[in-house]
């Protein structure tokens, strides 16, 4: 089931996305007539957790090298924004680039879980697409808040995927520039699966319901430019589109 959170007549609604149709009860709604907003409301959200280099091939074309354990960092719930909404381009910046990622939603809470039993407490899943300006990324605090911290630099939906609908340990991920296709991989691929990501992160924190896990890119990043329409799709759950405009 796809679960889609909109604002639509002054008021902010939840409903199910069902055959190009949005439902709140028996009520229907035209998804060119609503705005789709983050599926997760940003200002309920206790903690979102990024993960950087989580695909040794995405590390190899930025030349950087990885630690074994996973490179973890705060992504910011000011920045999500929904899907079809505008990401903010500002000026004087070299290189500006996009992230597709699958993205876990905790549905239940969790502390010191083990790998093996980590995926019962994922509720949903999403597309995210982590913006990152590399302007920004120093060596003294890598990824830094700045790099990856603007508003609107965290498209996120279209809508939640019931957990139970996806397999992450084998999903692709694609995303597209202008129609183009840029970037093309697989969660089989990724450095530390959502099972691994939760026990690890469990072991020192607890994980409560609507807490996220932004769990990287694979290679294929490239400049994008004000005027650009970024689609991110994760296979099973659907197209992020988002428009790119100047600040």
């Amino acid at each position: 089931m796809k679960h889609v959170r909109f604002a639509y007549n002054g008021g902010i609604h939840q409903g199910v996305y069902e055959n190009n149709t949005i439902l709140k009860g028996t009520q229907e709604f035209n998804p060119d007539d609503v705005m789709f907003l983050s599926p997760v409301d940003p200002q309920g959200v206790g903690k979102a957790i990024g993960v950087a280099l989580a695909y040794a091939d995405h590390a190899k074309e930025l030349k950087l090298e990885i630690p074994e354990y996973p490179i973890l960092f705060h992504k910011m719930p000011h920045t999500m924004i929904g899907h079809k909404s505008n990401i903010i381009v500002p000026a004087g910046i070299d290189y500006m680039h996009y992230e597709c990622e699958l993205v876990a939603v905790i549905g239940r809470s969790c502390r010191k879980v083990k790998a093996t039993d980590a995926l019962d407490y994922v509720g949903y899943y999403m597309v995210g697409n982590e913006i990152t300006v590399r302007d920004f990324v120093v060596n003294y605090y890598r990824p830094p808040l700045k790099a990856k911290g603007f508003d609107t630099w965290g498209p996120c939906g279209p809508w939640m995927v019931d957990a139970k609908d996806i397999d992450p340990n084998n999903v692709s991920l694609k995303t597209w520039v202008n129609g183009e296709l840029r970037q093309e991989g697989n969660t089989k691929n990724i450095r530390h699966s959502i099972a691994e990501l939760i026990e690890y992160m469990s072991g020192f924190m607890t994980l409560n319901p609507g807490d996220m896990i932004w769990s990287g890119t694979p290679e294929g990043v490239s400049h994008i430019y004000p005027g650009d329409t970024v689609v991110c799709e994760v296979a099973g759950i659907g197209k992020l589109e988002n428009y790119l405009i100047a600040e």
